[in-house]
């Protein structure tokens, strides 16, 4: 496999230093450099060039979310990682605003780590096993999942083609052209897909169609 130039942003020196020893363990990995913050890191992006970014969501200075939207205003083809610790999930939503591509639990294995970098360089997005599970308990209740999965919503196959392209990072413009339809009609399909689980917002959507394998993400 060729090279896969990696840089981390976050604040945590120990959890830096964890995850750059994982990091080191990837024989195609290679480690262009680190940040403790997002303004630094942005600083740097123009110089040098990462193929793949893991982001802290909190941080100083320039939370996740901003940085992630300034880094992909700088190099449109960064694939940014989230990375999540248990109390960030109402952020999640925002990162994928932003433009995050991958979505890791602070303690994902070296297996999920490379996993993500392999998905993410494909141009799909990844959501580890332990954050949707996570996320699905958090956002629907025992009672809806029981009662969803009784009688799992009937999608249009249109509405399916749709889903699969959302819950693998494509933008509603994007979703339009390969599929020759509207933006408009692109988010009629969402909106009657998100009432039809009671879902709020596109994450939630996303998560409970890949928990209930409505969809398969790589």
């Amino acid at each position: 496999m060729n090279t896969i130039n990696v840089f981390i942003v976050d604040d945590h020196e120990i959890f830096r230093k964890g995850l750059k020893l994982l990091l080191n363990e990837i024989s195609y990995v290679n480690i262009v450099g680190e940040a403790t913050n997002g303004v630094d890191f942005i600083n740097v992006l123009p110089s040098i060039n990462p193929d793949v970014v893991f982001m802290d969501i909190k941080m100083p200075m320039l939370n996740g979310m901003e940085t992630t939207k300034k880094a992909l205003e700088i190099n449109k083809n960064l694939n940014v990682i989230a990375l999540s610790m248990y109390g960030d999930e109402e952020h999640l939503q925002a990162m994928l605003d932003a433009g995050a591509k991958g979505f890791l639990l602070k303690s994902a294995s070296r297996e999920d780590i490379e996993h993500a970098i392999q998905t993410v360089m494909t141009g799909k997005n990844y959501f580890s096993e332990e954050l949707i599970s996570m996320l699905a308990d958090l956002y629907f209740t025992q009672k809806q999942i029981r009662e969803i999965q009784k009688d799992i919503p009937q999608f249009s196959k249109k509405e399916l083609e749709v889903l699969d392209l959302i819950c693998k990072g494509y933008t509603s413009i994007e979703i339009g052209k390969q599929l020759g339809i509207s933006n408009r009609t692109i988010d009629g399909y969402r909106a009657s897909m998100m009432e039809k689980i009671d879902a709020k917002n596109t994450i939630q959507l996303v998560i409970f169609s890949i928990k209930n394998k409505l969809v398969k993400i790589e």
